[in-house]
């Protein structure tokens, strides 16, 4: 074996998906339409090809970004950016990679390929999507290149690696009444289909002007104004707070019941600010108002590399938990932007020029070999993930086959017959 060490490996085989819904949405709206949408796939194309469907039409979704919008500017800025049918096809996008994403584990039940490896998939696929919506959604509200857009990563992010952390201690998935997968997504889906109807210069007005609540002197007192988008990323705020309560008391409820420390799992958060930290000490260079990289068209490959990097982080979390292995504390690829964060603020630690990053070009080849490294690492990580669980559990990854007693590959369903 590769990466995975084999008293780790061993405990794959222990490993059983547990999760808890109590989106009302997801229960009474969504898996019933879910449960019709799979029968339409045969038994015969493997889950994990399901999920990497969905993330490749975001991952289309966000070539058409590219394509026109290369620059991330917006229209006040004098960007005419994508036409408004395009919000259209990301709102569509989104939906259906929510669809088959949920999809994806009631396909491995219909043809025996349930397991560990399909929620590593699962979750390394959600992981990148996260930043690309945060891209995506930023775009849609005219935010562009902001630090409301780095705000948007951070919460979303931090979202993520909440969900992660409490599935860590707890065992299993816990998706409350409001949470990302269900009604987050939808609720960007919904921004879509407004811009796309609007344009992204609506959520650009006053949301009290909008709503009419100015016209009663003590909202006025109490509410700042704010504009739409501004309003959407303080909801996402308010949102957050509520996450990190649950789930901590989650957290602490499943560890009080197990006979453990309820406290010692809050240090284990620690690594996400830090990370955080890291991205934003670097982007702040040579000064917060005066980012070299945001003000440019470099940050976009940044925030592209910055997800990649998380997705490296809670992958390694969630391969943690279903190996029962210590919790990852530290990423190593954090080392290459603490390189970047320091070089770029060499003039206000010790009064001198970066060593790297003195010119733009020079800032910009760092910047895209910074995405260029973590894509290979997060690349080579997944597949030597892959190959080790595929090798070690005889189940295939992108085709419905597992291996027979004598080691060779058959389809699924000649093994699971066997075993009735």
């Amino acid at each position: 074996m590769g990466y995975i060490p084999q008293h780790a490996l061993d405990n794959l085989k222990k490993y059983s998906y547990k999760g808890v819904d109590k989106s009302l949405v997801s229960r009474y709206v969504l898996n019933p339409f879910w449960t019709w949408l799979v029968t339409l796939w045969p038994t015969w194309v493997a889950p994990n090809t399901i999920t990497l469907t969905g993330l490749s039409l975001v991952l289309a979704n966000f070539a058409t970004l590219i394509y026109y919008d290369p620059k991330f500017l917006t229209e006040k800025e004098g960007a005419e950016g994508p036409p408004n049918w395009i919000y259209f096809t990301w709102a569509a996008g989104l939906f259906m990679y929510q669809s088959l994403d949920a999809i994806d584990g009631k396909q491995a039940r219909r043809t025996g390929m349930a397991g560990p490896l399909g929620e590593m998939f699962d979750h390394g696929c959600d992981a990148l999507n996260t930043t690309l919506e945060v891209i995506l959604c930023a775009r849609a509200l005219n935010l562009g290149r902001s630090w409301w857009t780095v705000a948007s990563q951070v919460a979303t992010l931090a979202n993520f690696y909440l969900t992660t952390w409490e599935e860590y201690h707890t065992g299993q998935l816990f998706l409350g009444v409001f949470s990302g997968p269900v009604e987050g997504i939808l609720a960007i889906v919904i921004v879509y289909v407004i811009t796309g109807f609007t344009g992204p210069q609506f959520w650009d007005q006053d949301f009290l002007a909008l709503s009419r609540l100015d016209r009663y002197p003590i909202v006025l007192e109490y509410i700042p104004r704010l504009r739409l988008n501004d309003a959407f990323m303080v909801l996402g705020g308010v949102v957050l707070l509520f996450n990190i309560v649950t789930s901590y008391i989650n957290v602490y409820k499943a560890r009080v019941a197990s006979g453990q420390g309820p406290f010692l799992p809050l240090l284990l958060l620690l690594p996400f600010p830090i990370s955080v930290a890291i991205e934003v000490f670097w982007l702040s260079a040579p000064s917060f108002k005066d980012s070299h990289i945001l003000h440019s068209t470099l940050f976009l490959p940044f925030l592209c590399a910055w997800g990649l990097q998380f997705a490296h982080q809670v992958s390694r979390m969630i391969l943690a938990h279903v190996t029962k292995q210590p919790f990852p504390y530290w990423d190593a690829m954090w080392l290459w932007s603490i390189v970047g964060a320091i070089d770029a603020n060499l003039p206000t630690l010790i009064n001198r020029p970066p060593l790297i990053q003195n010119t733009m070009p020079r800032t910009a080849l760092f910047v895209y070999v910074t995405l260029a490294v973590t894509f290979l690492s997060y690349a080579r990580f997944c597949t030597l993930v892959i190959n080790d669980i595929t090798e070690y559990l005889g189940i295939a990854c992108f085709t419905v086959r597992k291996k027979d007693k004598s080691g060779d590959w058959v389809a699924a369903s000649e093994v699971n017959g066997k075993k009735q």
